[in-house]
C-alpha cells in the first residue's frame, strides 16, 4: 500500500533540519533532498488480472561539503527512515565520510547567482486525477486495450498482456547557500502486447502504448490496442536479407535512440575524460546541415481536446520538464547542434568546472545518494517537412528498421552496430518484414549523411525524433 502521505510543510521542515544538523556537525555547505511517490501497476493477460501492484516510498538524501584550502571534500548518504536516530546517523555518516574523500578543487555548490526556478504549477507537471483514478478503472483499461489486440485478428492467439502503471512524487531541495524548491510529478499509461502465429507455428510478437501526464490526455484504449496488433502481424513471414549497403529509414521509436546518442556524445563528463567522438569539437561541423537538435527542461505541451469544452484543452508538461534541475539551477533550453554544427556540450555545474565553461547548462541529474550525474530534459531533433510515406518512397532499396535489439554503440569511437528487424523497402514501397539482420555504420558518418527527416515529431517519451533516412549504411544479413 503507498505510504501515508507527509504534508508539504513538514517534508520542508525535515530537509531543513537535516541541513542545519549537518553545517551544525561541521560541514561547510550541505543539500538535502527529500522524496515521496507512489506507484501502481497492474497486468491483464488473456482477460485475467495476474499481477497487481501498490506500493509508496520516501526517502532523504544529503550531500555534505568540507573546505580544505581551495578544494573541497565531499560524501553523500541517503535513509529511508526518518525516525531522529536515523537522521542523526544520516548527517554523522556523511560528515564523517566526507573528512577522509579526496580533495577536489572543481567539487561545491553552484554560486548563489545561479539558483532559480521556473513555476512548477505553469508547467503543469502534476494532476491529482492519476491518484483519484479507481483501481477499478485502471484493471478495465488492461483488459480493454488487451481485448482490442486480440480482438483484430485470428492470427492473434496468445498475449504478452495488456496493462496499466501510474506513478506520482513529490521532490523538496534545499541547500545552504539559500536555494529551496519543490514539485510534484504525476504519470500514467497503458499499453498491449500481441503475440501473433505463422502458419508454421513461428510466433511474432509486438507492443503499442499511450503515455501522459493525467488520466484526460491518454488515448483511446482501443485504438492502442488495434495498433499494437497491426504493429505485431506486419512482422509475418519475416526473412533475411543479403548483406548489402543500402539507405535505413528508421521509425521514430528507433530514430529517438539514434538521436538520444548525441546527446550522451556531448555529455560532458564524457568530454572531459576524452571518451566522447565529440570531444574538441565544439564548433565544428558534426552533422548535416539538415539536423538540429535541442535539449529543453522547460517544455510544456497542449492538445486539444475537440468536443467543444474548454476544460478539455489541457497544457502538460513533457515527460522531461522540471522547474529546476539536480542542484538547484532553473532548467532551459540549449541547441546542441545547429545546421550540423555542435554548439554546445551538456555539463552539471562540477563537469562546465573541469571544461572551464561559465556555467552549467542545468542538466544536473542526481539520485537521493551521489553526485550529480548528467540527465537530459525534453531531447529531440528539430522535424523535417516530409511525411513519413515520402521518405520511404525516394527508397529504391532499402531497410524501414521498426525494432533493434542489444546495446551497440562505441561513444569512443563512434561504432554503431545492432541487431534489427522491420520492413524492406522496394520501388517506394514496404514490401515484406525481415529480421535477424545487423546494421552498422560509425555515428559521425550516420549524423553526417541524414538525408532526409519526418515530420511527425511526436512526444512519447522525454527523448524523441521524427522518422529519419540514412544513406548507405551496411546491412548484415544472409
Amino acid at each position: 500500500m503507498p505510504t501515508e502521505t507527509i504534508a508539504s510543510t513538514d517534508l520542508k521542515q525535515l530537509a531543513s533540519d537535516v541541513l542545519a544538523r549537518a553545517l551544525k556537525a561541521g560541514a561547510t555547505d550541505a543539500e538535502a533532498v527529500v522524496y515521496e511517490g507512489d506507484e501502481f501497476s497492474t497486468l491483464v493477460r488473456l482477460g485475467q488480472v495476474e499481477t497487481l501492484k501498490e506500493s509508496g516510498s520516501r526517502a532523504v538524501g544529503l550531500r555534505v561539503f568540507i573546505a580544505s584550502g581551495k578544494a573541497q571534500r565531499t560524501a553523500s548518504t541517503s535513509s529511508s527512515d526518518f525516525s531522529d536516530e536515523s537522521l542523526e546517523r544520516l548527517v554523522d555518516g556523511a560528515v564523517a565520510l566526507a573528512r577522509i574523500t579526496s580533495e577536489d578543487p572543481f567539487a561545491g555548490l553552484p554560486d548563489p547567482s545561479e539558483f532559480g526556478q521556473h513555476s512548477a504549477d505553469a508547467q503543469h507537471l502534476y494532476f491529482d486525477d492519476v491518484n483519484q483514478q479507481p483501481p477499478a478503472d485502471r484493471i478495465r483499461i488492461a483488459r480493454e486495450v488487451e481485448a482490442a489486440a486480440m480482438a483484430f485478428d485470428t492470427r492473434i492467439q496468445n498475449s504478452g498482456g495488456g496493462d496499466f502503471d501510474t506513478a506520482t512524487s513529490h521532490k523538496i531541495h534545499i541547500n545552504s547557500r539559500g536555494f529551496l524548491g519543490e514539485y510534484r510529478r504525476s504519470y500514467c499509461g497503458f499499453s498491449a502486447q500481441p503475440i501473433a502465429h505463422e502458419a508454421d507455428g513461428r510466433m511474432q510478437r509486438n507492443y503499442w502504448y499511450s503515455a501522459a501526464r493525467t488520466t484526460r490526455l491518454l488515448e483511446d484504449p482501443v485504438a492502442i490496442g488495434q495498433e499494437a496488433a497491426r504493429r505485431t502481424l506486419q512482422r509475418l513471414g519475416a526473412r533475411q536479407v543479403k548483406t548489402q549497403q543500402a539507405p535505413v529509414v528508421f521509425s521514430p521509436e528507433i530514430a529517438r535512440s539514434i538521436i538520444g546518442n548525441i546527446f550522451d556524445a556531448a555529455n560532458g563528463d564524457a568530454i572531459y575524460r576524452h571518451a566522447s567522438f565529440f570531444a574538441g569539437m565544439l564548433g565544428e561541423r558534426v552533422a548535416g546541415e539538415n539536423v538540429t537538435a535541442i535539449d529543453d527542461g522547460t517544455m510544456v505541451f497542449t492538445k486539444n481536446d475537440n468536443n467543444g469544452d474548454h476544460e478539455g484543452n489541457i497544457r502538460t508538461g513533457g515527460f522531461g520538464t522540471s522547474p529546476f534541475d539536480g542542484e538547484g539551477l532553473p532548467t532551459r533550453r540549449t541547441v546542441l547542434i545547429e545546421n550540423g554544427i555542435l554548439k554546445s556540450y551538456v555539463t552539471n555545474t562540477y563537469t562546465a568546472r573541469k571544461l572551464g565553461l561559465a556555467h552549467s547548462t542545468g542538466n544536473a541529474s542526481r539520485s537521493l545518494a551521489g553526485n550529480p550525474g548528467i540527465g537530459a530534459g525534453n531531447f529531440f531533433l528539430e522535424p523535417g517537412t516530409l511525411t513519413p510515406a515520402q521518405i520511404i518512397a525516394d527508397v529504391k532499396s532499402g531497410l524501414y528498421v521498426t525494432e533493434t535489439m542489444g546495446f551497440g554503440v562505441n561513444l569512443v569511437t563512434g561504432d554503431y552496430s545492432q541487431g534489427a528487424a522491420g520492413m524492406w523497402i522496394e520501388n517506394g514501397e514496404l514490401a515484406y518484414p525481415v529480421e535477424e539482420i545487423t546494421i552498422a555504420g560509425n555515428l559521425k558518418d550516420m549524423y553526417r549523411n541524414i538525408s532526409a527527416i519526418g515530420n511527425d515529431l511526436i512526444f512519447r517519451t522525454a527523448t524523441a525524433a521524427p522518422t529519419l533516412r540514412i544513406e548507405g549504411m551496411t546491412i548484415a544479413g544472409s
